[in-house]
């Protein structure tokens, strides 16, 4: 990294004018948005190779998904997104990709279906966020683990309803669950509960069966209205 291109000075000299910017990609993003209400969301690496047991392991999940009618978003770009994407378009169904731009590797896939790009990764990160029914995570870089922890305080912290948090792939997640087991809860950093926020899955059929038990038990709770008080005679 050239830490010589970044001027703090100039940086913060523009705030004044980069809220403009900020409010647009607020705006632009939430019209765009708006008619989404069974959005899931799909994260997972940028460089996973076509040929990769992943990519086609995400590219089913993107079917299954757009085959039970939920909106597929991703981040937008190659790899696990492309994979994701592509399913929903075999399926017929809907996708969104919030593409972000970036200096390297992040150029828009071609099987997106509406296509939104961002400057800010925070503008981006609270599309996934608003319009998403539940995450689901395949193995990913820095990016993936950020939009993930970001997630998983959201709900731990109440922000944002609770949903399911889904990890495809047991052999690339263990360690770092066993390392957040024995070190984050073992340390007290997190409640014993905590380890509840996510579930460990190994295909892109276990996750759809887990967002299937999910939904099953809450969709009817969140839907059932309450019952007028009976006249009186």
């Amino acid at each position: 990294m050239d830490e010589s291109s970044y001027s703090a000075a100039d940086f913060h000299k523009n705030d004044p004018w980069r809220i403009f910017r900020i409010m647009a990609e607020f705006v632009e993003g939430f019209e765009a948005m708006a008619s989404i209400d069974n959005g899931v969301s799909v994260f997972g690496s940028a460089r996973t190779p076509e040929s990769d047991r992943y990519y086609a392991m995400a590219r089913k999940m993107g079917m299954l998904l757009a085959k039970e009618k939920f909106t597929v978003i991703t981040g937008g770009g190659p790899g696990v997104m492309e994979a994701a994407n592509r399913g929903a378009k075999d399926a017929g169904g809907v996708s969104v990709g919030l593409n972000i731009d970036l200096p390297f590797e992040q150029d828009a896939n071609p099987y997106i279906g509406k296509l939104l790009s961002f400057r800010y990764f925070f503008c981006r990160k609270v599309m996934f966020s608003k319009y998403s029914r539940a995450i689901i995570a395949f193995p990913g870089g820095l990016g993936t683990m950020d939009e993930l922890f970001e997630h998983l305080t959201l709900v731990q912290t109440m922000k944002i309803p609770p949903m399911p948090i889904i990890l495809v792939g047991k052999s690339f997640w263990k360690d770092m669950i066993a390392w957040t087991e024995k070190t984050l809860l073992g340390e007290g950093c997190i409640s014993p509960e905590d380890m509840g926020l996510f579930q460990l899955v190994d295909t892109a059929e276990e996750a759809m069966a887990a967002l299937r038990k999910w939904l099953a038990k809450t969709t009817p709770a969140a839907k059932r209205k309450p019952k007028r008080p009976a006249a009186k005679k």
